[in-house]
């Protein structure tokens, strides 16, 4: 079993095929949002709702390279284990925006 990236559920992901439906796109934006916003609650400086999606949404695939990486399991199961995922993907970026930012020279 793995990951299906269509529906976000663990199962034989050939079972789908790689449609990208309205239903799937309104689950990542809402994975996307709820994960952006929180992981802005906990690092700072939050950058708006469209600026939490995308943060959520690639912090959604960086916390699936980081917990796939180091074979690391999620206490969850489900849409819960997703926004976890996110969430923990999202503050890696979010930090790591930070400290991009802060060694780039400052224009006066």
């Amino acid at each position: 079993m793995r990951r299906c990236c269509v529906c976000l559920g663990w199962h034989d992901a050939r079972r789908h095929r790689d449609d990208m439906t309205v239903e799937t796109m309104l689950t990542w934006i809402a994975i996307g949002l709820i994960a952006g916003w929180l992981a802005s609650a906990v690092v700072g400086g939050g950058m708006g709702v469209l600026g939490d999606i995308v943060v959520g949404v690639v912090g959604a695939f960086l916390g699936g390279f980081i917990f796939r990486g180091l074979h690391i399991g999620t206490p969850f199961h489900g849409l819960a284990s997703t926004i976890f995922v996110a969430f923990v993907g999202a503050i890696v970026l979010l930090v790591l925006l930070r400290l991009i930012r802060r060694g780039s020279p400052r224009r006066l």
